[in-house]
């Protein structure tokens, strides 16, 4: 395997880790964007409003996203197991 080889595989394991990756940080971000909205306009300051419904909205887009996501990955593994078979 040769160095652009090399370098194109990277390249296609962090393409494929962002998209794989970037729905669940979105979900994360907009639902602690919101709570940082509602805990500023309530002034409510309480440690388990953060977490809590950001752990439960993560855990479901989760459960939605898991056949996205292990398509994504058996993207990725069949075009390294395709490059492993033609030899480079």
């Amino acid at each position: 395997m040769t160095g652009p080889d090399v370098l194109d595989v990277a390249r296609l394991a962090l393409t494929t880790l962002i998209t794989t990756s970037l729905p669940i940080l979105m979900v994360a971000l907009v639902v602690g964007l919101a709570i940082a909205l509602f805990q500023t306009i309530t002034q409510l300051q309480e440690m388990t409003l953060t977490f809590v419904p950001k752990i439960i909205a993560v855990f479901i887009s989760l459960l939605l996203l898991f056949p996205f996501m292990g398509r994504n990955l058996s993207d990725l593994m069949q075009q390294i197991a395709d490059r492993i078979v033609a030899g480079g």
